[in-house]
């Protein structure tokens, strides 16, 4: 660092060590300096030297010494000492213009992408890329893990959907073993229920439930948390159906494990006499149609079209639609529950995947205004993924008759827990509507609806249906991961629709505890089939 007072006095200059940087530079009067003046300039020069001094080591030790100016000090002191803002919002903008210009055309198929982001700054550092060249290499990287990603995705649905629609082996091995005490042990043959019971079947002053299934074990479960449940367990009657090669074994676990003071009654579909091919002609068309044979039984990987899949949340859907357990005649089979139960005047039906924790005899009082179905709507709830559906998420609005007849903001309700009122239902064309609705989307070739046994309810029941409180049926515990636990707890009936049922491997973990209470894990035939605990 120097100081020049120039030969005339009138300046002084402050400069670095090799003349490239003029730090200060003072004019003094042209006429004559004072004292005081000489004073005042020493002052300041003794009170600015050591910071310029500062400044200068700062620069040098940088490596930064050659900068002509205060700009590199301020770059390389940053923006907040000398108002000089940093280049890195800069760098991003144009980095980020780059990546843009970057069209999908130009990641080629044969592009060599690094396998990882270590290799990536290898070759970064080895090949010396342009900004575009590693514009184009990170787009293939990203292009790559987003189909990785989606392929891995839609696998895990397939194997999910497999998984949900075949019987687990601790129940198919519950099924033969209860099936073969029946043959062998005249006591899982006694008579469901005893002959002193038998005239409380048709007597409306009990607790009539229903429940189709050819889930031993669920519908064990069903029973058990119904009858433990209730305030009455006296005043409770079951009526358990089944299809013709589950009935033994369904009768066998009733007639060993008796559930007192409740009364079973368990009944195969080929022992009710009105249900027969010339009563519901439309359901033999549905098993025996070739079209509905191959949706349901066909290869569900390729008939879901993975290619054409926009979403892995659609992709699952379709696989789902395609269950074969649509077209069984239990899933049909509570669209006759007039004509099958005709002495009865209101049941509550259930499906196999719900567990009851409340006391569920208070819907018999119910006032359904004259309709027939009392049923909880599924339109509106905190829930926003699992209480969102209305006619639109059932059905295909493209269709011009569907367009045509129906509303799709129209609410949807919920099978799995319904209060009916076989009474006023015995007055209305519901089953004659849902059999010419079923028809119609034969014909059509499915294009009405994939989706099971709802859509043409939903049709059918149309002006026949009693919203009742959301707190009796909580629906979506096979489906939705983030169910509130508060709000299971509350909740009268709590149902594991969807593919996550409490007794397969796939089931929420968090979830099935409220499910396998029920259980009874010491009864010899569970254990000894190693029933998932």
């Amino acid at each position: 660092m120097q100081l020049h007072f120039s030969p005339s006095m009138r300046s002084v200059t402050i400069s670095s060590s090799n003349g490239f940087i003029d730090l200060m530079k003072i004019k003094v009067a042209a006429r004559h300096i004072s004292y005081r003046t000489l004073f005042h300039t020493f002052l300041i020069l003794a009170f600015l030297l050591p910071f310029v001094f500062i400044l200068t080591a700062l620069v040098t030790l940088e490596g930064v010494n050659k900068c002509s100016s205060f700009d590199c000090l301020g770059r390389r002191l940053g923006p907040k000492l000398l108002g000089r803002g940093d280049d890195s919002g800069k760098l991003v903008k144009d980095f980020y213009k780059i990546l843009n210009q970057v069209s999908p055309e130009e990641v080629s198929h044969d592009l060599q992408i690094p396998d990882n982001f270590t290799q990536l700054v290898s070759e970064m550092k080895s090949n010396k890329y342009s900004a575009t060249d590693f514009a184009i290499i990170l787009k293939g990287m990203m292009e790559r893990s987003e189909r990785e990603i989606r392929e891995s995705k839609l696998q895990e649905l397939m194997n999910k959907h497999f998984a949900a629609s075949s019987v687990p082996k601790g129940i198919h091995c519950l099924s033969l073993r209860l099936t073969d005490e029946y043959s062998s042990n005249a006591h899982a043959r006694r008579q469901l229920p005893s002959p002193e019971f038998l005239p409380v079947l048709s007597d409306n002053s009990y607790y009539h439930f229903i429940l189709s299934t050819d889930n031993i074990l669920a519908a064990a479960v069903v029973v058990t948390s119904a009858v433990q449940s209730s305030l009455t367990p006296e005043n409770i009657v079951f009526h358990v159906i089944t299809d013709k090669k589950t009935y033994a074994g369904m009768h066998s676990w009733f007639a060993l494990n008796p559930i007192s003071p409740a009364i079973i009654e368990v009944k195969g579909v080929h022992q009710f006499d009105w249900l027969t091919r010339d009563n519901v002609p439309v359901l033999e068309a549905v098993e025996n149609h070739n079209g509905i044979r191959n949706y349901y039984h066909g290869n569900h990987v390729s008939g879901a079209n993975i290619a054409d899949t926009v979403t892995p949340r659609s992709f699952a859907s379709k696989l789902q639609a395609r269950s074969p357990k649509y077209i069984s005649l239990l899933n049909h089979l509570r669209i006759y529950l007039p004509e099958l139960f005709p002495n009865l005047d209101k049941v509550v039906f259930l499906d196999d995947d719900v567990v009851i924790q409340r006391d569920l005899s208070p819907l018999w009082e119910l006032d359904l205004g004259g309709k027939v179905n009392g049923a909880v709507e599924t339109c509106k709830g905190e829930d926003s993924w699992v209480m969102s559906k209305r006619f639109r998420n059932y059905f295909n609005f493209s269709h011009p008759l569907v367009s045509k007849s129906l509303d799709p903001n129209e609410c949807a309700w919920a099978y799995g827990m319904n209060i009916f009122d076989l009474r006023a239902w015995r007055l209305t064309n519901i089953r004659e509507t849902y059999h010419s609705w079923l028809k119609e989307n034969l014909r059509s070739n499915l294009t009405l609806w994939k989706l099971g046994t709802l859509p043409p309810a939903l049709i059918a029941f149309r002006g026949h249906v009693h919203a009742i409180d959301p707190t009796w049926h909580m629906l979506g515990l096979g489906y939705q991961k983030k169910t509130n636990i508060q709000s299971v707890k509350k909740a009268a009936v709590i149902h594991y629709n969807g593919q996550s049922k409490p007794w397969l491997q796939i089931g929420y973990e968090h979830l099935r505890p409220f499910w396998s209470k029920y259980v009874n894990y010491s009864n010899e035939f569970v254990k000894n089939c190693h029933i998932l605990e």
